[in-house]
């Protein structure tokens, strides 16, 4: 069974899980802090994608009919724009692809580590693997499909775009992005809580350097986009 909204469009998952369905990235990135901020009763999960985001709530506290009442009632043109700490990432723009990207562009070399490093990203969704974040943001003119040609292995650290995402690669895999560089930063550890440095929401920024590092990450306050 279905429910349509004339923005949302929610749909049984189970018996304890909503998936909604959206028009497009931003609309996902509304609700996801809308719901994020005013979370409705008995919701204890959030899972954003690129339409939909998917709810996770506890059967005992609420139900499909309450949520979607809940859900209907949100003015996602009044999400809320509290401020966010922003990840910066340091990278050594060093990576293969970087000399094709600047043809494919029309751009040189130093313009495409400009236009990559100047732009303020945001994390829409995770997923592809552990770790990996779609990061949204990206300057219009560095957008480029997937390479017609996956690699079989992509090195952990890989600072890459594609479409209209960029994003780094948390840990070796195989991949079809186009590699601009790397970074020494840890985006991925299995021991740590929480494992993933980047979250649906936060904040990215890209730093050039001169050589891979490891340094930690810098934050600061950034209103939300």
């Amino acid at each position: 069974m279905t429910t349509d909204t004339p923005a949302l469009r929610v749909l049984r998952y189970g018996s304890r899980a909503l998936l909604v369905e959206v028009a497009d990235l931003d609309q996902v990135a509304r609700l996801h802090t809308a719901l994020r901020h005013r979370p409705p009763a008995g919701v204890h999960e959030l899972v954003p994608a690129a339409r939909t985001v998917l709810l996770r709530y506890d059967p005992g506290v609420t139900d499909h009919r309450r949520l979607t009442e809940a859900l209907r009632a949100l003015d996602l043109r009044a999400a809320p724009t509290a401020g966010a700490e922003a990840v910066e990432i340091p990278v050594r723009y060093d990576g293969e692809d970087l000399p094709e990207v600047a043809r494919l562009c029309g751009l040189t070399v130093p313009q495409v580590v400009a236009r990559h490093s100047a732009a303020t990203y945001r994390v829409a969704f995770c997923g592809f693997a552990p770790g990996f974040a779609y990061l949204t943001g990206i300057d219009p003119v560095l957008r480029l499909p997937r390479r017609a040609v996956p690699r079989t292995r992509v090195p952990a650290g890989a600072v890459a775009v594609a479409d209209e995402f960029t994003g780094v690669y948390p840990r070796p895999s195989p991949g079809g992005w186009h590699l601009l560089g790397t970074t020494g930063l840890t985006l991925w550890a299995p021991d740590a809580d929480p494992p993933a440095l980047l979250a649906p929401g936060t904040v990215v920024r890209f730093r050039p350097v001169a050589a891979v590092t490891t340094a930690t990450t810098v934050t600061t306050q950034e209103d939300e986009l």
